[in-house]
């Protein structure tokens, strides 16, 4: 039998829930405003970080690789991505951002309002141990 949780805990898990919706629901809208899915915007920008292997893109998704490559096609076919050998494996596929790509990704990611004003609202140091928190949270160490 597990033990209930907390109600300060079950509180933090849900705010983080509702931040998490929110967050989603704005980056939806504005991956519309640029006529790209929420998929492949997250691909997009992904593959600003640089080169990347489809396989590894459909990790990081946690989705099949078929679809990372029917998303790489769309975007490839915009002229946001392209593919490429791997130099140092010719037998795998690379996806990249072309620049084109890099600049819609830089501007999707600009037109996110949704945390940015009431992270305004905290001091630098607060939004430094806000930072640690959650980098603490997913196991990194801050």
């Amino acid at each position: 039998m597990t033990s209930p949780i907390d109600p300060l805990t079950l509180e933090v898990v849900e705010l983080i829930g509702t931040i998490v919706a929110r967050y989603y629901e704005e980056y939806e809208e504005a991956a519309a405003k640029h006529s790209l899915t929420g998929a492949q915007a997250r691909v997009l920008g992904l593959l600003t970080g640089g080169p990347t292997p489809m396989r590894r893109l459909a990790q990081q998704l946690k989705c099949e690789p078929s679809n990372v490559t029917g998303i790489v096609d769309r975007l490839e076919s915009r002229g946001l991505a392209e593919r490429r050998l791997d130099p140092a494996d010719r037998r795998v596929k690379l996806a990249a951002a072309t620049e084109a790509g890099r600049e819609t990704s830089q501007r999707l990611r600009g037109s996110l309002d949704f945390a940015r004003e009431p992270l305004a609202e905290l001091t630098e140091e607060e939004r430094t141990v806000l930072r640690d928190l959650l980098k603490r949270m997913l196991g990194a160490t801050p």
